[in-house]
């Protein structure tokens, strides 16, 4: 499948309006991730690890509790789940599909009442996250001797996202790949399973966010004469807030990506500095619930443009996550709440959102970035969710 992803042309040079932002011009690789079905020798979400045979596989020590409203599941039940919404799309259900899906999750009565949690004694095997090649990712820059990304997580949260673990290794070192390994008992929330998908990276031109920028620098973007007066072709809506035009559309693209500059926004810049060596670390993979939002939809790539619209009139990435929940159930919705299926005055949606092939989910909506040495990759990472 000759699958391409190109980001379109930005709608502005930004560095021909604002030219002191030039120095500031970082690399970074969006991943693009498509579904598909990846092996060990391929980048990928979600997929088969090229994890050597003789060597343990990694585990979360915990806790790892589940409240009582969101039922933990196995991984093999999710799978099964997501295949038959995924076959029975623009359909009704069959009696079989209900009946193992009841089984799967069991109908409950409202109102829903919490249970008390209940921890998961032992350790928990990690899921696989991402697998990146340096050959695939022009922005992966791996520790000597290393060619090889392998980042895993716990389907659990600490506290409030998934544990990662990171491990670089040499390709051709690993000769016995291990075939079958160990999976969880459970995760936490269905957006901690990622979908497998293929990868297809693209190497894009990114600036920091306004919260990034110096007052000096930032002041101008606030400045909608200097838009005008540069003669650039910026949407008179933006006239109020000219930063925000920067901010969606010409600093910092959405979705999964190695490098670049942070996506703030939930919290303000919070630098991270190494534990060993005290650099200051920078952003090496963004996982993220989308792959755009309706706010940046200027990013979305050109081979997706004609299957994908508006999502609704909340634009919010949590408000979209409700909906496309309700949707996947068979239940229509927009931001005033539910419709009745009899109610629809346009057919249901009978393919898969693209901006979410990999059905992963950090809180409501929210990106987990993991931060990295830059002089010793090597060195522990750290994590935020934005």
């Amino acid at each position: 499948m000759n699958v391409i992803r190109t980001t379109p042309p930005r709608p502005v040079d930004v560095t021909a309006v604002f030219p002191q932002l030039a120095p500031l011009a970082r690399t970074a690789t969006r991943l693009h991730p498509y579904p598909g079905a990846p092996s060990p020798q391929d980048s990928s979400v979600g997929g088969p690890l090229l994890w050597p045979a003789d060597e343990p596989w990694p585990h979360c020590d915990g806790p790892h509790e589940v409240d009582g409203l969101n039922p933990a599941m196995s991984p093999a039940d999710l799978r099964v789940e997501r295949r038959i919404r995924a076959a029975a799309r623009g359909r009704s259900l069959n009696p079989q599909e209900r009946e193992t899906l009841d089984r799967i999750r069991p109908p409950r009565e409202l109102p829903l009442k919490p249970a008390v949690a209940q921890p998961y004694e032992g350790s928990m095997a990690m899921l696989p996250v991402a697998q990146l090649y340096v050959r695939d990712v022009p922005d992966l820059h791996a520790p000597a001797g290393a060619d090889l990304l392998q980042v895993l997580w716990c389907p659990f949260d600490h506290p409030i996202m998934p544990r990662t673990a990171l491990f670089w290794r040499s390709a051709a070192t690993v000769t016995d790949i291990l075939t079958t390994p160990p999976e969880p008992p459970a995760v936490q929330f269905e957006g901690y399973l990622p979908e497998p998908c293929l990868l297809k990276p693209e190497q894009i031109t990114e600036y920091p966010n306004p919260m990034e920028l110096s007052k000096e620098l930032r002041e101008p973007l606030g400045d909608w004469s200097t838009w005008q007066a540069a003669d650039a072709d910026v949407d008179s809506s933006y006239a109020p807030h000219p930063e925000s035009f920067y901010r969606d559309n010409l600093s910092v693209a959405p979705g999964w990506k190695v490098g670049g500059w942070a996506s703030w926004g939930p919290t303000d810049p919070n630098p991270q500095f190494c534990l060993t060596c005290e650099s200051k670390m920078v952003p090496l993979l963004t996982i993220a619930t989308f792959e755009w939002d309706d706010s940046k939809r200027s990013w979305i790539p050109d081979e997706n443009q004609a299957r994908t619209r508006a999502s609704s009139t909340d634009s919010r990435p949590e408000g979209q996550a409700v909906i496309d929940f309700f949707r996947a159930k068979g239940i229509e919705v927009h931001a005033r709440g539910r419709v009745p299926l009899e109610a629809r005055a346009t057919p249901p949606v009978t393919e898969p959102v693209p901006r979410q092939p990999t059905a992963v989910q950090i809180g409501s909506g929210y990106i987990q970035q993991l931060y990295v040495c830059p002089t010793s990759p090597e060195h522990p990472h750290a994590e935020l969710m934005q």
